[in-house]
């Protein structure tokens, strides 16, 4: 029964569920990058390119024969992927440069006043006993 009172407290610490959370709304993210790849930016580019789809691009190693399935390097495929990976880095670099420029902000208390040496301290003492005169 402990073991299972250690996974518990170990599940519901806020790191944990901050991390799942973050990881169910990366999947949705990546979903939506994907259709947006898929299904907006790369018809266009096929278009301008003479009507090449990404997705048939491929270099055959081995065609298909009987029930026996083709071979080869989806090289179109790998493109797409790349397309996503690039657009979804750029969206996560924006949301933390966004997120560390609102801390930058937070952070920004103002800097203690520095200690002033002995040297500084014995010249004010000085200067104000010949003021006093």
């Amino acid at each position: 029964m402990a073991i299972v009172k250690e996974f518990k407290e170990f599940a519901m610490r806020g790191n944990v569920v901050d991390l799942a959370v973050g990881v169910i709304i990366g999947a949705a993210f990546g979903k939506i990058v994907t259709s947006l790849v898929n299904d907006i930016l790369m018809p266009p580019i096929g278009y301008f390119t003479g009507g090449i789809d990404f997705k048939d691009l491929k270099y055959v190693l081995k065609p298909a024969a009987g029930k026996t399935p083709e071979t080869a390097i989806n090289y179109g495929m790998f493109i797409n992927n790349v397309i996503d990976f690039l657009i979804v880095a750029f969206c996560i670099f924006i949301i933390v440069k966004g997120i560390m420029a609102l801390k930058k902000k937070e952070v920004a208390a103002p800097a203690p006043a520095p200690v002033p040496s002995k040297e500084e301290t014995l010249l004010t003492e000085i200067r104000d006993i010949l003021s006093k005169r």
